[in-house]
């Protein structure tokens, strides 16, 4: 076996802190070098060929096929709420077109997931601009601002004023079909150069998964977000996210790429 490390994404959101904590507890990682970032600064690590292998946005498969190969059965999706990326409004979502809509830069897929819900679900035109303004002071002056992640999942206990739509249900009311918001991939030289190594990563990934489904409660003793989320509420949290890829969810992404090609978004 090689004596390089695998460099490995690793999204220090609270969605995946399942997977990350499982692999890091049950499996020998002295192979493996952990890269952390937000999905948007991994897509672009990964895409460069600065990082082997990467929990990644699925818009960023999407637009460089050639570029990877998918870890199957591993996803981030959802099939309803998904419980972190939500639009805040001051406003009814149907009342927003002609309107700017901040957005957080760290997410391509989900951006481009609000344009399809706009255009395609309520047919309405909105200005999408990327901001790093914390919610307060969008709010107080912009009309409506996406979030992701965990500061998405903080601040839906904080507002009780505001319009907050979940991403996630929205897409399921009107499609019936899970959302991938992200998929595990891998540059193609990696499967060939490390194959070994990557075959090893790939058993630690399918084991911590199998494993973290079954131990959320101990999980949740140990996340970080404890501190300003009940153990409880994050174990429901992470209930609610589809860690597989199956058939449906294959479907699910196949409709969103329609969606991203009728409106010029890849």
């Amino acid at each position: 076996m090689t004596n390089r490390r695998l460099r490995i994404g690793r999204i220090a959101y609270a969605n995946l802190f399942p997977i990350f904590y499982i692999l890091q507890r049950d499996s020998d990682c002295s192979k493996y070098e952990f890269i952390d970032g937000v999905p948007s600064g991994l897509n672009r690590l990964v895409r460069e060929g600065r990082i082997d292998i990467s929990p990644s946005s699925s818009i960023e498969y999407m637009r460089n096929r050639d570029r990877y190969i998918l870890i199957n059965g591993h996803s981030i999706s959802s099939e309803g709420p998904v419980g972190s990326i939500f639009l805040f409004s001051r406003r009814p979502i149907e009342t927003l077109a002609g309107l700017d809509i901040l957005t957080s830069s760290q997410s391509e897929t989900s951006t481009a997931l609000l344009e399809i819900i706009l255009k395609e679900f309520y047919e309405i035109d909105c200005r999408l601009r990327p901001s790093g303004q914390v919610l307060e002071e969008a709010i107080r002056s912009n009309t409506a601002y996406l979030l992701i992640g965990d500061e998405a999942l903080i601040e839906a206990r904080k507002w009780h004023k505001l319009y907050i739509y979940d991403l996630g249900e929205l897409w399921y009311r009107y499609t019936g079909l899970p959302f991938v918001f992200a998929l595990w991939i891998t540059g193609r030289d990696c499967c060939v150069e490390e194959k070994e190594l990557f075959e090893r990563f790939r058993n630690d990934l399918n084991h911590a998964k199998e494993t973290a489904l079954k131990d959320l409660s101990i999980i949740a003793e140990a996340s970080p977000l404890r501190a300003v989320i009940s153990e409880d509420e994050l174990v429901s949290y992470w209930k609610g996210i589809s860690y597989d890829l199956k058939e449906r969810h294959m479907k699910g992404l196949g409709l969103f790429e329609e969606y991203l090609k009728k409106y010029k978004l890849i």
